[in-house]
C-alpha cells in the first residue's frame, strides 16, 4: 500500500486528489496539508511513501517544502503540481528533490500512474512541459552542457546506456528488457550513475543526460 500526502492550498483540488487516490486499491491518501509549513508537519508526524505538493502556496512554497521534505531522515518521494507547463519555479523544484512533476489538468489515470512509478523509484514528468523547460533551461545555461559532459565521463559506457533509458523515462524493468539484463543488475548501474553523477534521483540524473547530450 502507497502512503500518499497531498499539499495544496485549494481544499477543492485536496479533496479531488483524495479521493482520485483513495479510489485505487494500492493507494492510502493518509495525509493533507493547505501549505509546505504543514507538509512538514505531516510527513514528519507520518510514513509517507509519495507527497503531491503544489508549487505556490501561503506560507512555505512547494519548492521549499520539497527540499525540506527530501532532507528529512525517511524522506518521502515528491511529485510537483503546477497549473503552468512553463512556470519556472517547476524546474527549481525538481533540482530540490522533487522526482517529477504533473500538470493538475493530468488525466486522473496517469496521476495514478505517476503515483506508482514514483513510489517504485522512477520518475514521471508531463512529456510536453518537461520538453518545453528543457529546451527553455538549454537556451539560458549553455555552459552547463559542457560541465554535464565532464561528469558523464565518469560513468562506464554501459551505465551511459543505462542512463540515456533512464533519460527517455523507461523503468528499471523496461531497461532490463532492452539491455538484456536482471533488473537487480538495473537498479545497482542506477544506484551507481547518481553517486558517480552526485544527483539525488532520476530526474536529476535524466536533466544531466539530456544537458550533457545524451538524449534528444
Amino acid at each position: 500500500m502507497i502512503r500518499a500526502m497531498i499539499v495544496d492550498d485549494d481544499a477543492l483540488v485536496r479533496l479531488g486528489l483524495a479521493d482520485l487516490l483513495n479510489d485505487d486499491p494500492g493507494i492510502e491518501v493518509v495525509a493533507q496539508a493547505p501549505d509546505g509549513l504543514k507538509a512538514i508537519e505531516q510527513a514528519t508526524a507520518h510514513r509517507i511513501d509519495v507527497a503531491l505538493v503544489d508549487v505556490r502556496m501561503p506560507h512555505m512554497d512547494g519548492i521549499t517544502a520539497t527540499a525540506r521534505l527530501r532532507a528529512l531522515p525517511h524522506p518521502p518521494k515528491v511529485i510537483t503540481l503546477t497549473t503552468f507547463n512553463l512556470d519556472e519555479y517547476v524546474y527549481n523544484a525538481l533540482a530540490a528533490g522533487a522526482d517529477g512533476f504533473l500538470l493538475k489538468d493530468t488525466d486522473p489515470a496517469e496521476i495514478l500512474r505517476a503515483v506508482h512509478l514514483v513510489a517504485a523509484g522512477s520518475a514521471m514528468l508531463h512529456p510536453t512541459a518537461a520538453r518545453r523547460l528543457i529546451d527553455r533551461y538549454h537556451a539560458a545555461n549553455q555552459p552547463r552542457a559542457i560541465a554535464a559532459r565532464d561528469r558523464l565521463d565518469r560513468l562506464t559506457p554501459r551505465e551511459r546506456d543505462v542512463l540515456a533509458l533512464l533519460a527517455q523515462g523507461d523503468t528499471n524493468a523496461d531497461i532490463a528488457a532492452q539491455l538484456a539484463m536482471r533488473e537487480s543488475t538495473v537498479k545497482s548501474h542506477v544506484s551507481r550513475i547518481l553517486t558517480s553523477l552526485e544527483v539525488t534521483n532520476r530526474v536529476q540524473a535524466a536533466l544531466l543526460a539530456r544537458d550533457a547530450g545524451l538524449t534528444a
